[in-house]
C-alpha cells in the first residue's frame, strides 16, 4: 500500500511537471488585433475567419490583417498566431499549408533582415506556384518569436518546446505573404519591408501581454515576495 501510494503521488507530481512544458504563458484572446492598423506607412485592415479555419490553426489568439501601402504599389496578407499549446504551431507552416492547398515550392531560402535597433529578424523565404496556362506564385516570409528572441527555422521552435514552462514561456508564428504575379522581387520586396516595419511592433506587443499575464498570475497566486 505504501508502494502504491508512493507510485501514485510520484505519477502525479511527474505528470503535472511535464504537463507544464511546452506550454505557454495564456493571453487575453484578442491581443494580437492590437497590433496597429496604421503601421508606418501601411494601412490595414482585420479578415474574419471562419470558426472552422481558426479551429484549424490551433492558435488560442491570431491575427488576420491585409495591408497595403499609402502608395498602392504593395499590399500583403499578414498572419499571425499565439498558442498555449507550443508544439501546435509546428505542422502550420508554409511548405506543409500551402503544398496542402496545391502549391508547388518553387524556392526556399533563409535570410536575415536587420531591424531600426539592429537586431537581427532571421526567417524563412519561400516562393510558391500554382497553376500551368495562368500561372500564379506567391513569396511567403515566415519565422517565430520565442520567449523574447526572433526565430527563423521550425527546428528551433521543436528544440525549445521541450524547455520552456509556463511561466513567462511564449512563442508566436508569423506569416507574412504578397501575390506575385510575373512581378516575384515586388512582391518579395513587399514581403521584407513589412517583416521589418512589424517585427519590433509584433515583438512589443507580446512581451507587453505575456508580462502582464505573468504578473498577474503571481499577484493572483500569492507568489510576490
Amino acid at each position: 500500500m505504501i508502494l502504491l501510494m508512493a507510485s501514485g503521488v510520484g505519477f502525479r507530481a511527474l505528470a503535472a511537471r511535464y504537463a507544464s512544458v511546452g506550454r505557454a504563458t495564456p493571453i487575453p484572446k484578442g491581443t494580437l488585433a492590437h497590433l496597429p492598423l496604421e503601421l508606418g506607412d501601411w494601412m490595414g485592415v482585420d479578415v474574419p475567419l471562419e470558426q472552422a479555419i481558426i479551429k484549424g490553426t490551433d492558435t488560442d489568439d491570431h491575427l488576420n490583417r491585409n495591408y497595403v501601402r499609402r502608395n498602392g504599389m504593395a499590399a500583403v496578407s499578414v498572419f499571425i498566431g499565439y498558442g498555449v499549446n507550443i508544439r501546435d504551431l509546428m505542422p502550420h507552416r508554409p511548405e506543409v499549408c500551402y503544398g496542402g492547398a496545391g502549391w508547388m515550392r518553387a524556392d526556399t531560402r533563409k535570410i536575415e533582415l536587420t531591424l531600426p535597433d539592429g537586431t537581427a529578424l532571421p526567417c524563412q523565404l519561400h516562393r510558391f506556384n500554382r497553376g500551368v496556362l495562368e500561372s500564379r506564385q506567391v513569396v511567403v516570409a515566415n519565422y517565430y518569436i520565442i520567449s523574447g528572441e526572433y526565430c527563423g527555422d521550425v527546428s528551433l521552435l521543436r528544440s525549445k518546446a521541450g524547455q520552456l514552462r509556463t511561466d513567462g514561456a511564449y512563442a508566436a508564428q508569423v506569416q507574412v505573404a504578397a501575390a506575385a504575379g510575373a512581378f516575384a522581387d515586388a512582391a518579395e520586396e513587399a514581403v521584407r519591408a513589412f517583416v521589418a516595419d512589424s517585427g519590433p511592433l509584433v515583438y512589443k506587443l507580446l512581451e507587453d501581454a505575456v508580462t502582464k499575464a505573468t504578473n498577474a498570475t503571481v499577484v493572483g497566486g500569492g507568489r510576490v515576495d
